[in-house]
C-alpha cells in the first residue's frame, strides 16, 4: 500500500511521489548523484541530520531508493 499523506515515504512508490510532487524536485540523474554522493558521505552535514533525526534504517530506505531509481533510470 503506497500512502502518499503520509509526511515520511514507507516505501520506493511514496518516496518518488513526495519527490517529484510535494518537493516538485524532477528525479534526474544529476540530481540522483549528488544525492548518493551525499549520503554516502557520513560527513556530510545533511546526511548527519538525517541520521540523528530519523534514524540509520531510513538512511538506508533512502539510499535504496535512489540506487533504485538510478538502476531503473541511468543507462
Amino acid at each position: 500500500m503506497t500512502d502518499h499523506n503520509d509526511p515520511i515515504p514507507r516505501n520506493y512508490e511514496a518516496w518518488k511521489h513526495c519527490i517529484e510532487h510535494w518537493c516538485e524536485i524532477p528525479l534526474t540523474a544529476e540530481f540522483v548523484e549528488q544525492r548518493l554522493a551525499a549520503l554516502n558521505n557520513p560527513k556530510d552535514e545533511h546526511t548527519a541530520k538525517l541520521i540523528a533525526t530519523y534514524g540509520p534504517g531510513h538512511h538506508q530506505r533512502l539510499l535504496g531508493w535512489f540506487k533504485r531509481w538510478a538502476n531503473e533510470n541511468v543507462q
